[in-house]
């Protein structure tokens, strides 16, 4: 008996072969209308479940690679500690285990699903000289934990070898259920000594990313300090000295023309001295030093187009970079509210709860304002989180925006 063809079966079909075809086509049941069909062949396991055994089937010449390497790098460390060379050398076997430890987790990942951060790298460039550097590589937790992982895997890996390559001959329907088991401890095995160490690592990364930004940030305000006084207040002053210089040439020939001149630079010296006392308050405001964070908060609201609110409740000053910080995010909201919000009234509020200081700013305008579009949103998230603050922004199309900002706060020292 053939298989009918498949162009008959695209036509309808002309004999009884494809009668039954366009039959079952119309609702009939394979089962019985036509001949007994097997089910597509199938792969005996599940994707995940292959990965789990080549995982187990790997762990041998892993686990003998990573013992052979631990026993004989600590056997000849210890043994040359007496002398010059042994020291140093446990020092790059560290370092080495740390690149095994690497590699171990990626294996994970990508057989096991594992996911396990990096560790933090050894900051050896910034370790001072070569003796704070190898005493850095030798109190390595990182690398010692990588050492006693491979110290340890031997029989692990030759139990989990045999395992599975008997089973997937003699107890193939029990192989998923084994393999799953072994592999789970395998999992607990790599996040318990391949992984980097919890919350002391986690802190590390991010006290080294807010240090980054608060360099950023200094070099920043920095940049835009030379900025003002280049094209503002410095400019103005050699325009001034300039026209002084000519009306001093001219005050005995023409007395009328050098009074003019001299009355024209009075004018420059004000408007010099407007511009200073701008940017010396962008730098850090008199009003926030003399009396505090509700009077200077009133006094950037004064300037908003928009009429403000302000209402702040602390028990005392918090500390003075606090203060700074919650000043300048005030000041920057503000500022985005009266170029970009189209709000009728706006609020400032400031609170003290626990040990944080909190600070919601709120208007009616348009809404849409989000980190990532461009008005100076990223960088106050990043500024507060440098240290460890929080930076929330609720503004849905249409608005109201809400914005909430949270310090931590520390006492003022006096």
């Amino acid at each position: 008996m053939t298989a009918p063809s498949p162009a008959a079966d695209r036509t309808g079909g002309t004999d009884e072969r494809d009668g039954r075809a366009g039959n079952r086509g119309h609702g009939g049941h394979d089962g019985h209308d036509g001949p007994h069909r097997l089910p597509p062949p199938q792969p005996a396991f599940e994707a995940h479940t292959w990965k789990e055994i080549a995982y187990l089937l790997l762990n041998l010449p892993v686990a003998l690679f990573g013992f052979t390497y631990a026993v004989t790098v600590l056997v000849a460390g210890g043994a040359l500690t007496l002398t010059v060379i042994g020291l140093p050398l446990l020092a790059l076997s560290l370092l080495g285990a740390r690149q095994l430890g690497k590699l171990e987790r990626a294996r994970a990942r990508k057989l096991l699903g594992v996911r396990v951060e990096e560790p933090s790298p050894l900051p050896l460039a910034k370790g001072g000289g070569p003796v704070q550097r190898l005493w850095m590589a030798l109190k390595d937790p990182v690398g010692w934990r990588t050492m006693l992982y491979d110290a340890v895997r031997l029989p692990w890996g030759i139990l989990t070898f045999c395992t599975v390559l008997v089973s997937l001959f003699v107890l193939w329907p029990l192989l998923p259920y084994l393999a799953r088991g072994m592999a789970n401890l395998d999992r607990a095995m790599v996040r318990g000594l391949l992984s980097p160490s919890d919350e002391l690592e986690r802190r590390i990364a991010e006290l080294e990313s807010d240090r980054g930004i608060v360099v950023d940030t200094a070099a920043a305000d920095l940049r835009r300090i030379e900025r003002d006084l280049h094209d503002g207040a410095q400019a103005r002053l050699v325009n001034l000295a300039m026209g002084l210089g000519l009306a001093k040439e001219k005050l005995l020939e023409d007395p009328d023309a050098a009074a003019a001149m001299v009355d024209e630079a009075h004018g420059e010296v004000k408007l010099a001295l407007q511009e200073l006392r701008d940017l010396a308050r962008g730098i850090h405001p008199a009003v926030l030093t003399d009396r505090g964070l509700d009077a200077a908060l009133s006094a950037v609201a004064s300037r908003c187009t928009v009429p403000v609110t302000v209402t702040v409740d602390l028990p005392a000053r918090p500390a003075a970079a606090i203060e700074g910080i919650a000043y300048f995010t005030v000041s920057e909201l503000l500022q985005n509210i009266s170029k970009h919000s189209g709000a009728r009234s706006a609020s400032v509020d400031a609170w003290h709860s626990e040990d944080r200081l909190l600070i919601q700013v709120r208007d009616d305008g348009r809404g849409g304002a989000r980190l990532d579009g461009g008005s100076g949103m990223r960088g106050l998230a990043d500024r507060l989180g440098a240290v460890d603050g929080l930076f929330v922004v609720d503004s849905p199309a249409g608005g109201p925006t809400v914005v909430t900002a949270e310090l931590p706060w520390r006492d003022r020292q006096e």
